[in-house]
C-alpha cells in the first residue's frame, strides 16, 4: 500500500509537471522537482525518466477527461454532455501537443495507441446516450467523430478561434434529423 505522502508528492508532481511542459516543453526534471516542492530523489524514485513523466502526465489527463463522461451525462443532455467534453478534449490536445515536444516520436505514438481505446469508449458512451434519447444520428461513428475534432485544436491555436464555430458544425452534422 502507498503512504499518504507519497501519493501526495506523485500527485504535485504530475501538476507541477502538466503545467511546467504545457508552458515550455523543454522544462528541466530539476524545475519541475522545484515547482512541485520535492527533491529530486522523490521525482526520479516516482518518475526514473523524463519520458516516463511525460507519459504519466499524459495519462492522467486521458484519465481525467474519459473518466468525466458519467459526470456530464447526469448533468446535461448527450448533445451538451458531448459539447462540454469535446471543449474538454480539444483543450487536453493543445496540452498534448505542448507535451509531444517533449517525447521522441516511439512515445508519442505509444501514448496514442494507450489512450485512443479510452478516448473511443467514452465517445461511443455519449453517442449511444444520445442515440437513445433521439438527439444524436444513429450511424454517427466514434472514430469518424475524433477524427473530426482533430482538426479543432490547430483551430483552436489562431489568432481567431474557430474551433467553436467548427465544433457547432460537427455537432450539428450528429444531431437526429426529425
Amino acid at each position: 500500500m502507498v503512504r499518504s505522502d507519497a501519493r501526495e508528492n506523485r500527485a504535485r508532481i504530475l501538476a507541477a509537471a502538466r503545467e511546467a511542459l504545457a508552458a515550455d516543453g523543454s522544462t528541466s526534471m530539476n524545475q519541475i522537482s522545484q515547482r512541485a516542492g520535492v527533491g529530486a530523489g522523490t521525482l526520479y524514485r516516482n518518475f526514473p525518466t523524463r519520458e516516463a513523466l511525460v507519459l504519466a502526465v499524459y495519462k492522467d489527463e486521458v484519465a481525467r477527461i474519459t473518466g468525466s463522461v458519467s459526470d456530464l451525462l447526469a448533468q446535461k443532455p448527450p448533445l451538451e454532455a458531448l459539447r462540454a467534453w469535446t471543449i474538454d478534449l480539444v483543450e487536453a490536445m493543445r496540452r498534448k501537443h505542448g507535451l509531444g515536444d517533449a517525447l521522441g516520436t516511439g512515445a508519442q505514438q505509444a501514448i496514442t495507441e494507450q489512450t485512443y481505446g479510452p478516448v473511443i469508449a467514452a465517445i461511443t458512451e455519449l453517442f449511444d446516450a444520445g442515440k437513445a434519447d433521439g438527439s444524436i444520428r444513429v450511424d454517427a461513428e466514434p472514430g469518424d467523430f475524433l477524427q473530426l475534432t482533430g482538426a479543432l485544436w490547430r483551430a483552436a491555436s489562431t489568432p481567431e478561434d474557430r474551433a467553436p464555430h467548427m465544433l457547432a458544425l460537427i455537432l450539428d452534422g450528429l444531431g437526429a434529423h426529425r
